[in-house]
C-alpha cells in the first residue's frame, strides 16, 4: 500500500498542471469517523465540493468513511485542513475501478415502502404518503429520541436529525433521512 501512496505524490504535479484535464476524483482517509465529519464540515464551509462515501475494502483503516474530492482541489483541501490542524492519513486517486469509493447508501424496495440505510442507521418511508414508518439501527443514546421525533411524520416536513442529534448515529441517520427525502420527492 505504501507504493500506491508514493505513486500518488509523484503524479500530483502532473495532474495539477495538465491543461484542460479535470484530474478525476480522489479520496482522503482519516484515523477515525470524527475526523471525517470534521473534515467534511471544514471543506464544505470553505466552498469545496466534497462527498462522504465508504472506502474500498482494500483501503479500510478502521474508519468506514472517506472524503471524496476533485483531485485538482487537493492543494486547496490540504490548506483548509492544515489550518485547522487536521491531517488526513492519505490521499488516494481513484484511477482504478477497484479503488472506487462505495456509496454509504443502500436502498431496499418493499413494495409500499422503501428503506434507506446509511452506515448502521435505517429509515423506512411509505411511498404514497412520504410518512416515516420506522427508524432503526445504531447504539447511540440519542437514537430512540430521534426515532420518536421522526416516526409518523412526513419525510418532507420532519426536522432533519442533524439539527438536534449529537452522535455518529445521528449523523448517519441524517444522511439516510436526506437520501430518503430525495428519493421520495423523485417518486421512489
Amino acid at each position: 500500500m505504501k507504493r500506491l501512496f508514493g505513486l500518488w505524490k509523484k503524479r500530483t504535479p502532473e495532474l495539477e498542471t495538465a491543461p484542460g484535464k479535470s484530474g478525476g476524483k480522489g479520496f482522503l482517509t482519516f484515523h477515525n469517523t470524527g475526523e471525517v465529519l470534521r473534515a467534511e464540515r471544514l471543506l464544505r464551509e470553505a466552498g469545496l465540493p466534497v462527498e462522504v462515501k465508504g472506502p474500498p475494502p482494500e483501503l479500510r483503516t478502521g474508519c468506514d468513511m472517506v472524503i471524496v474530492f476533485e483531485l485538482l482541489l487537493e492543494p486547496a483541501a490540504r490548506r483548509v485542513l492544515q489550518r485547522e490542524h487536521l491531517e488526513p492519513l492519505s490521499a488516494v486517486p481513484v484511477d482504478d475501478p477497484l479503488l472506487e469509493p462505495v456509496s454509504l447508501f443502500h436502498t431496499t424496495d418493499y413494495g409500499r415502502w422503501f428503506m434507506v440505510r446509511a452506515a448502521n442507521m435505517k429509515i423506512t418511508v411509505e411511498k404514497d404518503t412520504g410518512t416515516i414508518v420506522n427508524v432503526s439501527g445504531g447504539g447511540c443514546p440519542d437514537v430512540p429520541w430521534l426515532a420518536a421525533r421522526l416516526n409518523g411524520r412526513r419525510v418532507s416536513e420532519a426536522e432533519e436529525p442533524c439539527i438536534r442529534g449529537q452522535t455518529l448515529c445521528a449523523y448517519a441517520l441524517h444522511k439516510a433521512f436526506v437520501e430518503a427525502r430525495r428519493l421520495w420527492r423523485e417518486g421512489a
